[in-house]
């Protein structure tokens, strides 16, 4: 294990050990307060261009399941194809792992995975800083190393924004996956009358949904695909509005959904059907926020655990949620026509908008929740019911 330090933008330096990939690399900071799932925290792209930090103190116990993908071309235990985050952070970690579906330990998978992996740092500590200070920008760099020399250690929290770290993420094909397990792919080539075309020829009794793939979780297409629904995933910048379909899901995300306007503006356009059942988590919040007229602000450290108790307005009901988001919807912003559906019991943040007469909604919690509590799974089904 070679030594290793953390160095944050503002100069505070914490001194570990090495159990991952050696390579020097830098990105924005942030904690992670859940106990459980690092597989799935790690291989979701929300994180990406990020350095994890796992509050929990001991991380890599149960190992890492095989990485096997289903026959839609889904992962089977990841939430994604690849490892995001730019790095994880830990207090202590476990080369010895026991878990009934654990192939390899933490440390090989983030090695094959080319992640670099740090132990033996003072989580509590780091964790207090980010709370006082927020967000900042951090630095990875190895015994050898000269801090001067990592070009990659110049970001700032400025240019990190400046990132459109979703279209790194997002598919770059469109794809329509069915319930049974089938997928077929397009093009980005291929025209709107002849995807209309070849998805009816691919299956024409099912409801059809439009996924515009911010970062998807692999977690989310199966919560719609358990639902009987077809799901057409299309990258994030791609006018789908010529599509034959009857729904539209907005993903999760990483990064500033400023840098996301063309998404914006699809959505915007397919509001002008206000029968047409709108759904978002995540960045999905904030991006038909957005559509819909309001602004977004940066959180001070950002909301990523499976705990976040979040209370649906206008009643006394109240979820356990699981997160994974630096940015939020100013409520003082919202039009008109629009209302919060759910408030952070925390910090009063928004956690999901609905509009007054037409059926599009959002939740910036996740209601799929791989790992984390599945509280709120009956979202789906509401969407789905719309639908019908």
């Amino acid at each position: 294990m070679r030594n290793v330090t953390l160095i944050l933008d503002d100069g505070s330096r914490f001194s570990g050990k090495s159990f991952g990939y050696e390579k020097p690399v830098a990105g924005e900071v942030v904690f992670n307060t859940a106990m459980t799932g690092y597989p799935e925290s790690l291989t979701d792209p929300s994180y990406a261009g990020q350095l994890m930090t796992l509050t929990y103190p001991l991380v890599g116990n149960y190992g890492v399941p095989p990485f096997t993908i289903e026959p839609n071309g889904l992962a089977t235990f990841m939430e994604s194809e690849k490892i995001h985050a730019e790095a994880i952070i830990v207090s202590d970690y476990s080369s010895e792992y026991s878990h009934w579906n654990a192939v390899e330990s933490l440390g090989d998978w983030l090695k094959r995975e080319k992640v670099p992996g740090i132990t033996g740092i003072d989580t509590r500590e780091l964790t207090k800083i980010l709370r006082e200070h927020g967000v900042m920008m951090g630095r990875i760099v190895f015994d050898d190393e000269i801090v001067g020399e990592i070009d990659n250690g110049q970001l700032t929290m400025d240019n990190y924004a400046a990132v459109n770290y979703v279209d790194r993420v997002s598919c770059k094909e469109i794809i329509s996956y069915l319930p049974d397990g089938t997928s077929q792919c397009f093009p980005l080539s291929t025209s709107i009358a002849q995807l209309n075309s070849q998805l009816l020829t691919f299956n024409s009794q099912l409801k059809k949904v439009v996924l515009v793939d911010c970062g998807v979780k692999t977690n989310i297409i199966r919560c719609l695909l358990r639902r009987g629904v077809e799901v057409i995933r299309v990258p994030w910048d791609y006018d789908f509005n010529g599509l034959e379909f009857d729904g539209l899901f907005i993903s999760n995300g990483p990064g500033d959904p400023d840098t996301c306007d063309a998404a914006v503006q699809n959505i915007r356009k397919a509001m002008a059907n206000e029968k047409l059942p709108i759904f978002g988590i995540c960045m999905g919040n904030q991006l038909l926020s957005k559509a819909g007229g309001a602004k977004i602000y940066k959180l001070k450290y950002g909301h990523r655990s499976h705990n976040q108790p979040v209370r649906m307005v206008g009643t006394e009901r109240c979820f356990i949620t699981s997160q994974n988001h630096g940015y939020a919807v100013d409520n003082n912003t919202l039009g008109a026509d629009w209302e919060p559906l759910f408030i952070n019991m925390n910090d009063g943040s928004n956690e999901g908008i609905k509009h007054k007469k037409n059926p599009w909604f959002s939740a910036q919690f996740h209601p799929e929740a791989a790992s984390g509590p599945t509280d709120t799974e009956f979202l789906f089904d509401e969407f789905v019911n719309l639908l019908k």
